[in-house]
Order: C-alpha cells, then structure tokens, then sequence
C-alpha cells in the first residue's frame, strides 16, 4: 500500500528552518492580509512600527511595512521550492479609511512584485470571485455620484513557478505523473480564470483562537494541488490556519508540510485530521461519479468516445485520461507528536 506523511509545526515565529533547501514540489498558502483590521495585532506583534503608522494614521507606510513582514516568507518559499516547483498565494486586497480618506490597498500586486523581483517566474493567476447578494454591501453614498465605492467581491490566486518547467525524467516520475492526471472536464473548469467559490468563514469557539479564521474552501485547495502537482509531491503551506491545505494533500495523496504561528489552532487541524478518511474517500467518489454523469451526457450528444479508464471502466473524452487513479483513504497513523501518515488503497 502507498503511504503519505504530513508534518505539521506550530512555533512562536514564522521562520521556516525546518524546511530544507529545494525540498517542496508545491506551495498552497494564503497569509494574514494587510490592513485588514482583524490582522492589524498580529503585524504589530511583528514590528511595533507598524501600530505606529496605524496610530498617525500613515496607512501606506503601514501597508509596506507589513508586507516587508510578508517578504521574509516568500524569500524562504522560494528557497525551499525545487526547480520547476509552483507556488500558489491566495491574497486578497483591501479597502479601509484612515484619516476620513478612503483607499485601495492592493496587495496582490505588491505581492507580486515582490516575487518577481526574489527570482520568481509569473504565470498567469486565479481570480477568486465570491460574489454576494447582501443589500448592505456596497461602499459610500448609495445612488449619488461619484462618492459610492466599487465593492471587492473577489481575492487573487498568485501562481508562480521557480525556474523554468518541471520535467519528469524517470519512468516511475512519468508514471506517477499519468495517473495523477485529472479529467477532461475538470481541465475545462479548473484552469479557467476565474473561479466562483463560496468563501469559508468561521467563527471558531476556541476563545484563544484569533475570533475570525478566513480560510479558502476545500475545493479551492484541492483544484491547486491536484493542478500543479503529482502524487507523492510534498505540499508545503506557511500560514496553514485551520489545516486546510493539510487535508486537501491528504485526500489528494500528497505528502505535506504546515507551519502555523499559533499554536490554539492545533485542536481544529488533528480534528480535521481525524476525520478525513470518510470526508475524502466521499469527495473522491463524488468526483468520480461527476465525472461518469459527465461522459454520459455527452456520449448521448457526440457518440461513444474513443477511451476507457482502465481502473473505473468509465469512457473519458482523451487519451491521458486512461490510467487515472484516485486513491481511496485507508487508515491514519499518528507517527510521533505532529507527524502523521495515511496509508492509501492501492486500486480502488
């Protein structure tokens, strides 16, 4: 049976000196947000500058020093990413009034820039939209022109690569690489610009837990590792929150590594942990089943498809598609204190 190992570290600083040198194949990560209020102690914990400038109301000074913050994470991203590694930051911008004047804070961007400057190669990115319907939502004077605000109803998906494109050299490498394929039609959604996803917003009962946890959706963790990696890669998040990008490897078959600066969320990411045998092992199934309804709707459009994957018995629309395996869930072990491993069904 295949197995998978996930390491989580919980520490009292976001330095990443565990983590070896060209050793992670992906990042999936979304950090604390600047100049997002709920954030604004955790930055000012980092450098008390920063509260300063908040104080004298200097918010573009505030907004660089906490992304000078941010810096030092990604400089140590791209260390420890291989050659052809991905890595895939989750940012959102943000909109506040300091000083009864209203500006954008557009973090992405900084973001970016940054990365490209570090030795980042840029590729073309997600945005995330969350639309909604609240009749509240709108910023500024209502129907009178020009003092309402356009409303952020999206977050941005960075994806960078170091270096140049991965090769699969080896036939095992290849191997692994044809069976973590996905299908057709999940391409065709999958790598579209834009990806309409509800958000994930938690109010977590845990008092010593910072009161509001805004943590990116399952599915949107899952798209990008599946995307940009192979089974048997090691997935590696910095800010890994309530262990989202933990579980998503789990139930993917990749191996993963996740550092989280407090600590009070080691109780909601073993209990994500606990139960992702039956959480993933019915994802899994539903993808498959998706995909079968999918062929069969379009077997009665365009005719029989010329392929059949050899472990489901199922039409696929390509060639690559044939030897697809989405590995079910079999047990997990708890290895030492914080370091887990699943053990997978080899066919399912």
């Amino acid at each position: 049976m295949s197995t998978t190992l996930h390491q989580l570290y919980f520490r009292n600083s976001q330095e990443i000196k565990e983590v070896n040198d060209e050793s992670v194949d992906l990042v999936v990560t979304s950090s604390p947000y600047p100049m997002i209020k709920m954030w604004d102690q955790l930055f000012c914990d980092q450098n008390p500058e920063i509260g300063e400038a908040l104080e004298k109301g200097r918010g573009f000074e505030a907004f660089e020093l906490m992304h000078k913050e941010l810096d030092l994470i990604w400089n140590e991203i791209f260390r420890v990413l291989k050659s052809g590694g991905i890595a895939c930051i989750n940012i959102g911008d943000a909109t506040r009034r300091i000083n009864n004047e209203f500006n954008l804070y557009p973090s992405h961007s900084r973001v970016l820039n940054h990365c490209m400057k570090i030795g980042f190669n840029c590729l073309p990115s997600i945005v995330w939209s969350k639309q909604t319907n609240a009749p509240t939502k709108f910023m500024g004077s209502g129907m009178m022109p020009p003092g309402a605000y356009i409303t952020l109803e999206h977050e941005h998906i960075l994806v960078l690569r170091k270096g140049g494109k991965r090769e699969f050299k080896t036939e095992s490498e290849r191997k692994a690489r044809t069976k973590s394929a996905y299908f057709w039609e999940e391409r065709n959604v999958w790598f579209s610009n834009v990806w309409e996803l509800m958000g994930k917003h938690q109010s977590l009962k845990n008092t010593n837990v910072r009161k509001r946890s805004a943590a990116f959706p399952f599915e949107l963790a899952y798209r990008l590792i599946n995307m940009f990696s192979v089974k048997g890669d090691v997935v590696f998040d910095p800010f890994l929150g309530t262990g989202t990008t933990t579980l998503a490897a789990i139930a993917s078959m990749r191996n993963s590594i996740g550092i989280e600066l407090d600590e009070n969320f080691r109780e909601i990411i073993i209990k994500g942990i606990d139960e992702i045998i039956e959480f993933a092992n019915n994802y899994n199934k539903d993808r498959i089943e998706k995909h079968r309804n999918f062929m069969k709707k379009y077997k009665e459009k365009h005719g029989d498809p010329k392929y059949t994957n050899e472990f489901y018995n199922t039409p696929v629309k390509t060639k690559q598609e044939t030897e697809i395996v989405i590995n079910n869930l079999n047990k997990i072990d708890q290895i030492e204190n914080n370091l887990f491993q699943i053990t997978y069904v080899e066919f399912q």
